[in-house]
């Protein structure tokens, strides 16, 4: 079984970045979509990108497109998340997820079997 482990969180000024890193502590998510969601205190789980197995396809919620970037590293058995011009409402939980199921990535929460323990990232302005 898969337990995957985010890094990378913390704080950063509005404009800044941030990158984040998902890895698994054990198993391996070779074959595997991954996506990054986000949940903020009292709100619904929110998808923020996915990538395909191989990472050549790569979607995005409209919010981050042309800011963040999604991207794996097989080799190395790691996912990221680079953050770019990150605003106040980029601030929430980031959390890391794997679909074991389908290589081809999507934005639907229920379709992740695994997922981190979440990264909290904060912006302020």
């Amino acid at each position: 079984q898969v337990q995957l482990v985010e890094t990378g969180g913390g704080l950063a000024q509005a404009g800044g970045s941030l990158r984040l890193s998902c890895a698994p502590s054990r198993g391996t998510f070779s074959g595997y979509a991954m996506a990054w969601f986000r949940q903020a205190p009292g709100k619904e789980r929110e998808f923020v990108a996915a990538i395909n197995w191989s990472g050549y396809n790569t979607y995005y919620t409209t919010s981050v497109k042309g800011r963040f970037t999604i991207s794996r590293d097989n080799a190395k058995n790691t996912m990221y998340l680079q953050m770019n011009s990150l605003k106040p409402d980029d601030t929430t939980v980031y959390y890391c997820a794997a679909d074991s199921v389908s290589p081809m990535g999507d934005n639907t929460e229920y379709t992740y079997d695994y997922w981190g323990q979440g990264t909290q990232v904060t912006v302020s302005s």
